[in-house]
């Protein structure tokens, strides 16, 4: 009898210890997510060919500081509502770390709807003048510098006669160099009215440049003020082909993109 105790009381604590583990590394897990590395993906093409749909990206959330929706907590997908919980209510940003780099992709809240997380890359900096003419980018009135490469073909079709769309290395003013799509000469948004960034915004603009609803349309995005910027993306951990989910095990073997794992952005 003493010896079926015994080896109950065992059993008890062997369960015990490992739901101690579980919790701890659920607080481990939520500590790492609201204060240092929250996850996101990709669920459409603005920003191809940089990022892809079904990417998973860690996005920094020290890079920036942390501002007024550093502590929201989301589903984590772009462009997708989610209930927030518990904003944090002051404006600009604390323990600022570093400001949005021109060139960086950042993660930030719509400021049209801050119940919605949009990525792109920082363009205008506070002052800037932007304006788009003829398809090509014009800081303070330069032209950024723009130079055609070869047709971007997305690799996941190319088999399937692909479409062939127009790529481009642009280079900002700080070196800061990356692809772009250009896939119509004549989209409206080719060619712009000057925008003036506000003090403390930002202009945003997604890679796919004629698929991209971003700073160029104010009525949906417009310039983002700081204080809605979550953080700053750094690096793909996963990469999965839209044709199955993460949860599709089963079709995993023929969808995950290996060579993007790890990937620095």
């Amino acid at each position: 009898m003493a010896a079926a105790h015994d080896s109950r009381r065992k059993l008890d604590d062997g369960l015990w210890e490992t739901v101690k583990v579980i919790i701890q590394a659920l607080l481990i897990a939520f500590f790492v997510r609201t204060f240092f590395y929250q996850p996101f993906n990709i669920p459409s093409a603005s920003m191809y060919p940089t990022l892809r749909v079904g990417d998973y990206l860690f996005v920094s959330k020290l890079s920036y500081g942390y501002g007024k929706y550093s502590f929201n907590f989301s589903l984590g997908g772009f462009g997708r509502e989610f209930v927030s919980c518990c904003p944090i209510d002051f404006t600009g940003r604390v323990v600022l770390a570093d400001t949005p780099t021109r060139g960086d992709i950042a993660v930030f809240k719509l400021p049209t709807n801050t119940s919605i997380d949009y990525i792109k890359r920082v363009i205008g900096l506070p002052g800037d003048r932007i304006q788009m003419i003829e398809g090509v980018l014009y800081i303070n009135g330069e032209a950024v510098h723009k130079e055609r490469i070869e047709d971007f073909i997305d690799p996941e079709n190319e088999n399937n006669g692909g479409i062939s769309v127009p790529q481009f290395i642009e280079t900002l003013p700080n070196g800061v160099s990356y692809r772009v799509l250009d896939s119509d000469p004549d989209s409206p948004k080719d060619t712009t009215d000057v925008y003036v960034v506000p003090p403390e915004h930002y202009f945003m603009m997604g890679d796919n440049r004629d698929n991209s609803q971003d700073s160029r349309y104010p009525q949906v995005v417009g310039f983002v003020p700081v204080e809605n910027f979550v953080g700053r993306a750094d690096i793909i951990f996963f990469s999965i082909a839209p044709k199955a989910s993460p949860w599709q095990v089963w079709r995993w073997p023929m969808a995950i993109r290996w060579s993007r794992f790890f990937n620095l952005i």
